[in-house]
């Protein structure tokens, strides 16, 4: 989900600035990744946020990747990060930032629960983008839980990852929209991550030219929206903490997906 985000980031080609805001309520990823500070980072916006709000205020709290990419980095600790979030799902303040002229935030929002503190966000975004591996035991927890993603959100769309069903399949059987297809691409997952190698860039990468699509269709949904701007990401795979569960994370049938459907 983080190299998603950050991804969508480094493709966004219609001239506003996107910042990646690390909202994940199990803790962030970009310090450890990059080797980054604790603040400036989500901590000290929440801080901020209380005393003040401002559209600006985001970009006061924001670190550079090193390709240049600015990033409100979230904190290690899920304790930490779950106490910023809801301190900033009460002040609004990445709302604000989003409605700046030229301001694209891309919130890397994890895997969502019910109770989750990032919900609020998910809930303001433009456009929400799902990813899920294209396999029985994550399309399950999708189709089980696309009804309440809809409640939280009136543009949903699901993104698959790696290899498994094919994308024409998953969309017809579980009858929702499939913008795209993330592909399983270590080499160009750690070109994304600044780890260079030849023939590894971004730009030549097979996830480079997929998220190059997925940025472009992300960015057409957002620049229709009534509000534009605000671009939200949360993960519904299967997993520890991924929505809906099967007990014992036993994997469904093929059929399960209609048969849970419906």
């Amino acid at each position: 989900m983080t190299t998603a985000a950050v991804g969508l980031a480094a493709r966004w080609q219609t001239g506003e600035t996107p910042v990646v805001v690390e909202c994940d309520p199990a803790g962030g990823d970009l310090l450890g990744r990059y080797r980054l500070e604790t603040a400036p980072g989500l901590m000290s916006l929440a801080a901020a946020a209380r005393r003040r709000g401002e559209q600006g205020l985001v970009w006061q709290h924001t670190q550079r990747l090193p390709g240049g990419q600015p990033v409100v980095v979230g904190p290690a600790g899920a304790a930490q990060a779950r106490a910023s979030l809801a301190q900033l799902s009460r002040t609004g303040v990445l709302r604000w930032a989003a409605d700046r002229a030229g301001t694209v935030v891309i919130a890397d929002c994890g895997r969502i629960e019910p109770d989750s503190p990032a919900l609020e966000v998910v809930r303001e975004a433009d456009i929400v983008l799902l990813l899920a591996r294209a396999r029985d035991d994550a399309l399950s927890h999708v189709a089980m839980q696309w009804p309440t993603v809809a409640r939280w959100s009136r543009r949903q769309c699901l993104v698959l990852v790696g290899d498994g069903y094919p994308t024409g399949e998953v969309a017809r059987e579980l009858e929702i929209e499939v913008m795209g297809r993330i592909p399983e691409d270590p080499k160009g997952a750690a070109a994304l991550a600044g780890h260079y190698e030849r023939r590894a860039t971004p730009t030549r990468s097979p996830l480079g030219r997929a998220l190059d699509r997925i940025a472009d269709l992300a960015a057409s949904r957002v620049s229709d929206s009534p509000a534009w701007g605000r671009e939200h990401a949360a993960d519904v795979d299967a997993g520890s903490g991924a929505v809906g569960r099967p007990p014992g994370g036993a994997a469904y049938p093929r059929q399960s997906w209609s048969e849970v459907r419906r």
